[in-house]
Protein backbone atom coordinates (compact mmCIF):
# COMPACT_ATOMS: atom_id res chain seq x y z
CA UNK A 1 0.00 0.00 0.00
CA UNK A 2 1.22 3.35 -0.73
CA UNK A 3 0.36 7.09 -0.33
CA UNK A 4 -0.15 9.02 -4.01
CA UNK A 5 -0.12 12.78 -2.98
CA UNK A 6 -2.23 14.75 -0.69
CA UNK A 7 -5.00 12.22 0.02
CA UNK A 8 -4.87 8.85 -2.13
CA UNK A 9 -3.84 5.22 -1.79
CA UNK A 10 -2.51 3.01 -3.93
CA UNK A 11 -2.49 -1.26 -3.61
CA UNK A 12 -0.20 -2.66 -4.90
CA UNK A 13 -2.04 -5.71 -4.77
CA UNK A 14 -5.10 -4.62 -6.01
CA UNK A 15 -8.16 -6.03 -4.17
CA UNK A 16 -11.19 -7.63 -5.49
CA UNK A 17 -14.93 -7.40 -5.76
CA UNK A 18 -16.25 -10.85 -5.02
CA UNK A 19 -19.75 -10.56 -5.44
CA UNK A 20 -22.37 -7.85 -5.12
CA UNK A 21 -26.44 -7.30 -4.77
CA UNK A 22 -28.95 -4.56 -4.62
CA UNK A 23 -32.75 -4.06 -3.96
CA UNK A 24 -34.50 -0.78 -5.37
CA UNK A 25 -37.69 1.05 -4.71
CA UNK A 26 -40.24 1.73 -7.32
CA UNK A 27 -38.76 4.65 -8.56
CA UNK A 28 -35.49 3.11 -9.47
CA UNK A 29 -37.09 0.25 -10.91
CA UNK A 30 -38.68 2.26 -13.33
CA UNK A 31 -35.62 3.48 -14.62
CA UNK A 32 -32.79 1.72 -17.41
CA UNK A 33 -30.87 -0.15 -14.75
CA UNK A 34 -33.73 -1.83 -13.25
CA UNK A 35 -32.36 -5.30 -15.63
CA UNK A 36 -28.98 -4.71 -13.19
CA UNK A 37 -30.82 -5.23 -9.59
CA UNK A 38 -31.58 -8.05 -7.72
CA UNK A 39 -34.99 -7.25 -6.39
CA UNK A 40 -37.09 -4.14 -7.62
CA UNK A 41 -39.81 -3.50 -5.09
CA UNK A 42 -43.54 -2.34 -6.18
CA UNK A 43 -43.86 -0.13 -3.02
CA UNK A 44 -42.19 1.79 -0.39
CA UNK A 45 -43.20 0.09 2.29
CA UNK A 46 -42.61 -3.77 1.26
CA UNK A 47 -45.05 -5.10 3.40
CA UNK A 48 -43.38 -2.58 6.72
CA UNK A 49 -45.53 -0.59 8.62
CA UNK A 50 -43.02 2.37 8.76
CA UNK A 51 -40.45 3.84 6.14
CA UNK A 52 -37.63 3.05 9.12
CA UNK A 53 -38.39 -0.34 8.65
CA UNK A 54 -38.59 -0.88 5.09
CA UNK A 55 -35.09 0.63 5.11
CA UNK A 56 -33.87 -1.76 7.59
CA UNK A 57 -35.24 -5.07 5.75
CA UNK A 58 -33.84 -3.50 2.24
CA UNK A 59 -30.32 -3.30 3.74
CA UNK A 60 -30.63 -7.00 5.80
CA UNK A 61 -32.09 -8.60 2.52
CA UNK A 62 -29.77 -6.85 0.08
CA UNK A 63 -26.68 -8.50 2.73
CA UNK A 64 -28.08 -12.15 2.86
CA UNK A 65 -28.39 -12.25 -0.93
CA UNK A 66 -24.82 -11.26 -1.17
CA UNK A 67 -24.11 -13.72 0.68
CA UNK A 68 -26.09 -16.18 -1.04
CA UNK A 69 -24.27 -15.32 -4.47
CA UNK A 70 -21.25 -15.36 -2.98
CA UNK A 71 -21.40 -18.75 -1.61
CA UNK A 72 -19.40 -17.45 1.30
CA UNK A 73 -20.73 -18.59 4.69
CA UNK A 74 -21.55 -15.91 7.08
CA UNK A 75 -19.35 -17.10 9.56
CA UNK A 76 -16.23 -16.35 7.42
CA UNK A 77 -17.06 -12.88 6.94
CA UNK A 78 -14.74 -10.68 9.17
CA UNK A 79 -16.03 -7.67 9.36
CA UNK A 80 -19.07 -5.28 7.68
CA UNK A 81 -19.20 -1.62 6.96
CA UNK A 82 -22.32 -0.50 6.79
CA UNK A 83 -24.28 2.92 7.20
CA UNK A 84 -27.34 4.67 6.18
CA UNK A 85 -28.82 8.64 6.55
CA UNK A 86 -30.73 7.97 9.57
CA UNK A 87 -29.90 9.30 13.40
CA UNK A 88 -27.62 6.70 15.12
CA UNK A 89 -27.27 4.57 11.25
CA UNK A 90 -30.40 2.89 12.81
CA UNK A 91 -31.46 1.23 9.29
CA UNK A 92 -28.17 -0.63 9.22
CA UNK A 93 -28.19 -1.27 12.74
CA UNK A 94 -30.87 -2.89 13.36
CA UNK A 95 -31.24 -4.63 9.87
CA UNK A 96 -27.78 -5.81 10.26
CA UNK A 97 -28.29 -6.91 14.69
CA UNK A 98 -28.69 -10.81 13.35
CA UNK A 99 -26.40 -10.88 10.74
CA UNK A 100 -23.23 -12.29 13.66
CA UNK A 101 -20.51 -10.07 11.87
CA UNK A 102 -18.36 -7.73 13.53
CA UNK A 103 -19.79 -4.17 12.15
CA UNK A 104 -18.38 -0.63 11.44
CA UNK A 105 -21.02 1.66 11.43
CA UNK A 106 -20.20 4.57 9.42
CA UNK A 107 -21.79 7.89 7.74
CA UNK A 108 -21.02 10.08 4.74
CA UNK A 109 -24.12 10.81 3.19
CA UNK A 110 -24.31 9.79 -0.40
CA UNK A 111 -20.67 8.44 0.09
CA UNK A 112 -21.08 5.61 2.33
CA UNK A 113 -20.96 3.00 0.22
CA UNK A 114 -18.07 4.30 -1.30
CA UNK A 115 -16.44 4.87 2.31
CA UNK A 116 -17.46 1.44 3.34
CA UNK A 117 -15.11 -0.33 0.37
CA UNK A 118 -12.41 1.89 0.93
CA UNK A 119 -11.97 1.35 4.73
CA UNK A 120 -12.51 -2.62 4.10
CA UNK A 121 -9.89 -2.26 1.31
CA UNK A 122 -7.56 -0.91 3.44
CA UNK A 123 -8.44 -3.46 6.20
CA UNK A 124 -7.89 -6.65 3.64
CA UNK A 125 -4.54 -5.08 2.28
CA UNK A 126 -2.73 -4.63 5.77
CA UNK A 127 -3.75 -8.19 6.76
CA UNK A 128 -6.70 -7.58 8.92
CA UNK A 129 -9.63 -9.54 7.08
CA UNK A 130 -9.71 -12.21 4.35
CA UNK A 131 -13.91 -11.18 3.54
CA UNK A 132 -15.18 -7.88 4.17
CA UNK A 133 -18.99 -6.86 3.29
CA UNK A 134 -19.93 -2.67 2.68
CA UNK A 135 -23.13 -1.94 2.20
CA UNK A 136 -25.13 1.26 2.80
CA UNK A 137 -28.62 2.19 2.54
CA UNK A 138 -31.22 5.06 2.09
CA UNK A 139 -35.01 5.32 1.62
CA UNK A 140 -36.54 8.42 -0.05
CA UNK A 141 -39.49 8.44 2.45
CA UNK A 142 -37.36 8.62 5.59
CA UNK A 143 -34.81 10.50 4.09
CA UNK A 144 -37.52 13.23 3.73
CA UNK A 145 -38.46 13.32 7.23
CA UNK A 146 -34.82 13.32 8.36
CA UNK A 147 -33.61 16.28 6.40
CA UNK A 148 -36.33 18.11 4.92
CA UNK A 149 -40.22 17.75 5.30
CA UNK A 150 -42.44 14.25 6.64
CA UNK A 151 -44.68 13.60 3.38
CA UNK A 152 -47.49 13.67 5.49
CA UNK A 153 -47.50 17.45 5.65
CA UNK A 154 -47.80 17.94 1.82
CA UNK A 155 -45.27 20.47 1.34
CA UNK A 156 -44.62 21.29 -2.31
CA UNK A 157 -40.79 19.82 -3.43
CA UNK A 158 -39.16 23.17 -5.64
CA UNK A 159 -37.94 21.96 -9.69
CA UNK A 160 -34.48 21.41 -8.37
CA UNK A 161 -35.17 19.34 -5.34
CA UNK A 162 -33.43 15.88 -5.28
CA UNK A 163 -34.41 12.35 -5.31
CA UNK A 164 -32.70 10.53 -2.31
CA UNK A 165 -32.56 7.02 -3.94
CA UNK A 166 -34.61 3.78 -2.25
CA UNK A 167 -32.40 0.82 -1.89
CA UNK A 168 -29.21 -0.77 -0.38
CA UNK A 169 -26.04 -2.14 -2.25
CA UNK A 170 -23.83 -4.53 -0.93
CA UNK A 171 -20.15 -5.97 -1.87
CA UNK A 172 -18.21 -8.78 -0.41
CA UNK A 173 -14.37 -8.08 -0.67
CA UNK A 174 -11.17 -10.02 -0.55
CA UNK A 175 -7.84 -10.11 -1.27
CA UNK A 176 -8.16 -12.52 -4.17
CA UNK A 177 -9.73 -13.27 -6.61
CA UNK A 178 -10.45 -12.23 -10.75
CA UNK A 179 -11.84 -9.11 -10.48
CA UNK A 180 -13.32 -6.35 -10.36
CA UNK A 181 -10.49 -4.76 -8.94
CA UNK A 182 -10.26 -1.79 -6.30
CA UNK A 183 -6.45 -0.32 -6.94
CA UNK A 184 -6.39 3.25 -5.30
CA UNK A 185 -9.08 4.94 -3.49
CA UNK A 186 -8.79 9.11 -2.94
CA UNK A 187 -11.03 10.30 0.31
CA UNK A 188 -12.40 13.70 -0.07
CA UNK A 189 -12.22 16.37 1.91
CA UNK A 190 -14.90 19.24 2.82
CA UNK A 191 -15.63 21.48 0.26
CA UNK A 192 -18.13 24.39 1.79
CA UNK A 193 -19.53 26.99 -0.85
CA UNK A 194 -22.23 28.37 1.26
CA UNK A 195 -25.26 26.05 -0.64
CA UNK A 196 -28.10 27.11 1.84
CA UNK A 197 -31.37 25.19 0.01
CA UNK A 198 -31.72 21.97 1.40
CA UNK A 199 -33.28 20.62 -1.68
CA UNK A 200 -30.29 21.46 -3.79
CA UNK A 201 -28.19 18.29 -2.40
CA UNK A 202 -26.20 18.48 -6.03
CA UNK A 203 -25.24 22.36 -5.69
CA UNK A 204 -24.42 21.35 -1.95
CA UNK A 205 -21.71 18.08 -2.75
CA UNK A 206 -20.85 19.11 -5.73
CA UNK A 207 -17.82 21.57 -4.74
CA UNK A 208 -16.53 18.43 -2.75
CA UNK A 209 -16.98 15.60 -6.05
CA UNK A 210 -15.31 18.13 -8.51
CA UNK A 211 -11.87 18.50 -5.76
CA UNK A 212 -11.63 14.58 -4.93
CA UNK A 213 -11.79 13.86 -8.63
CA UNK A 214 -9.04 16.54 -10.12
CA UNK A 215 -7.14 15.51 -6.52
CA UNK A 216 -7.52 12.17 -7.87
CA UNK A 217 -6.20 12.60 -10.82
CA UNK A 218 -2.99 14.86 -9.53
CA UNK A 219 -2.23 12.33 -7.67
CA UNK A 220 -2.33 9.54 -9.33
CA UNK A 221 -0.85 11.37 -12.58
CA UNK A 222 -3.33 10.78 -14.78
CA UNK A 223 -4.42 12.16 -17.56
CA UNK A 224 -7.74 14.03 -17.37
CA UNK A 225 -10.22 16.50 -20.04
CA UNK A 226 -10.88 18.60 -16.14
CA UNK A 227 -7.02 19.26 -16.13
Amino acid sequence: MQKLGKQTIKFDNPITILETASIVGPKEAAGPMAQYFDKCLEDEFWGEKTWEKAESKIIKETVNTNIIKSKIPADNIDYCFAGDLLNQCISSSFGLRELGVPLFGIFGACSTFVEALSLGSVFIDGGAAQYIIATSSSHFCSAEKQFRFPLELGNQRPPASQWTVTGAGSAIISKTGSGPYITHITPGKIVDMGIKDANNMGAAMAPAFVDTLLTHFKDTRKKSKLL
